[in-house]
């Protein structure tokens, strides 16, 4: 069952969204070749400490970092550790979420490290792309499905796989909360109302759709080994205008 947040459960989001645009803030200075995830996961739970707040991945289901690192063909779930260097070419997701007064707020990015390919630049900019015309249909009386279409339809676009088996979720008081957001056209007619709140998350492929799971049961790659970008925030359908919750606030 979806709940609407009350104005102080929406208050309390905000602050979580803004402790996690901090986070992503300091991640795009520090991105460079030389520096390791297992580095990149110990600012950011350094940042989201001194901001009084909880790191909503650290020991969810037993995930050990405070932010998800994926390189390249990983999509989502990779683990920080100090023997993974970023190198020149490379891309890095980067999923972090803070808990803050009971609330989460959840966002991820994919970052260039140096100079990168123009295929590859360009799959960033479009699942960025699809991202906003995804948080573009989070009005009050759309349903779901509109959410949905419009990820696929700029993914479409330009042929790029699509994540199956992950996407985006409701959020509040647990970073996974119903409704479930398919990054795809499955018919889904729940209706969106003032006060829900989701995670919309697209993950796109430069190849194929298909994706495997390593052996540390976490790490989520494409199954033909080529790169994967993975955009996300959270966003809330209010009166007016969708309202981004993982943004700095002014």
């Amino acid at each position: 069952m979806i709940k609407r947040k009350s104005k102080d459960e929406t208050k309390r989001m905000r602050h979580a969204g803004h402790i996690v645009a901090l986070v992503h803030q300091k991640m795009k200075e520090v991105i460079e070749p030389g520096i390791s995830t297992k580095e990149l996961d110990n600012i950011a739970h350094k940042i989201i400490k001194e901001n009084r707040a909880i790191p909503t991945f650290l020991g969810y289901h037993g995930f050990p970092g405070s932010i998800c690192a994926s390189i390249n063909e990983e999509v989502v779930h990779g683990i920080p550790d100090e023997n993974r260097i970023l190198k020149e070419g490379d891309i890095i997701s980067i999923d972090v979420g803070a808990t803050y007064g009971g609330l989460v707020g959840d966002s991820a990015w994919t970052y260039p490290v140096g100079k990168i390919s123009d295929d590859v630049q360009k799959l960033l900019k479009v699942t960025e792309e699809a991202l906003f015309a995804g948080i573009g249909q989070m009005h009050e009386g759309n349903i779901l499905d509109d959410v949905s279409s419009a990820i696929e339809e700029v993914a479409n676009r330009e042929k790029y796989g699509i994540v199956r088996q992950y996407g985006g979720h409701g959020v509040g008081h647990s970073m996974h909360e119903d409704p479930f957001l398919f990054n795809y056209s499955v018919g889904d007619r729940t209706v969106l109302k003032t006060g829900y709140a989701i995670a919309i998350e697209p993950m796109l492929n430069l190849g194929c759709d298909e994706v495997t799971v390593a052996d540390d049961e976490w790490t989520v790659s494409t199954a033909d080994k080529k790169p994967s970008a993975h955009f996300e925030h959270t966003v809330m359908v209010t009166d007016d205008e969708p309202l981004i919750l993982t943004k700095l606030m002014e």
